[in-house]
């Protein structure tokens, strides 16, 4: 079964370079934003994604803590600034929906700075896609037993030392509190032009697998292999499904 997936990855990561090609030759651009709970697997799926792409031409985004500065400009002033340009592939690793997240339920942000970001995110992306910006939103979802274990291997492993932070350690303490902003989020951000798809994150290789091919699926680029990206794992659906809450932990 490894050997399978080993290969599968491997043509889609050929598919990867093909669609790479076409954002350059055709001056696309490309933003691929990843949000979801810690630990869901957004480096990991990242990194696959990169693999064997340019890195002239691609571009990962990990914004660190808002600079004192920044805590003053325009909330997405920050995030504007590393819009992929032509030509070029952006992946934000958590992006202007931290606000709806992690600062909603931290306190990281008034009540009033909230709402406000619910209308100025429409009008921004609405602005993006109509500026010839290529959008495609995945939420990373995942059970809260995957996440503690997660977050403990984190700990133990001196290779993951690096992605441990306080907001991890309080990830499972405010459970409840992300999965209802999740839920609102996805509910009030889930727009025509730039909509959301969840990801069920509980196994890696899976996910990697089931979120790239989903990507190379809403993409178009030639020579597509149409074969190998016509199977549907059932782990990449649209926020608007009928059966959403079912979906997630």
């Amino acid at each position: 079964m490894k050997a399978k997936k080993k290969e599968l990855l491997h043509q889609l990561f050929i598919e990867l370079v093909k669609l790479q090609k076409e954002v350059i030759s055709s001056n696309l651009k490309l933003l691929v934003i990843l949000e979801g709970r810690d630990a869901a697997g957004k480096d990991g799926t990242i990194k696959r994604i990169i693999k064997h792409l340019s890195p002239r031409e691609t571009r990962v985004v990990a914004l660190s803590k808002p600079s004192d500065r920044q805590e003053h400009e325009w909330y997405f002033q920050r995030y504007s600034v590393q819009l992929p340009v032509s030509g070029e592939i952006a992946l934000f690793n958590r992006s202007w929906y931290n606000r709806a997240g992690v600062e909603k339920v931290m306190g990281f942000c008034s009540e009033q700075e909230y709402e406000l970001f619910f209308k100025e995110a429409e009008l921004f992306e609405k602005m993006l896609v109509d500026a010839g910006f290529i959008i495609l939103k995945y939420y990373l979802d995942i059970s809260k037993n995957e996440q503690e274990k997660r977050l403990n291997s984190r700990e133990t492993n001196p290779l993951k030392q690096w992605k441990i932070s306080p907001i991890d350690i309080e990830a499972q303490k405010y459970w409840k509190d992300y999965s209802e902003a999740r839920n609102e989020m996805l509910k009030r951000t889930n727009f025509k032009y730039s909509p959301w798809f969840v990801v069920d994150a509980e196994k890696k290789n899976a996910t990697h697998i089931a979120l790239i091919t989903h990507l190379l699926s809403n993409m178009e680029y030639p020579d597509k292999d149409k074969k190998l990206l016509s199977y549907n794992y059932g782990l990449v659906y649209p926020a608007n499904s009928e059966n959403i809450k079912d979906k997630l932990f």
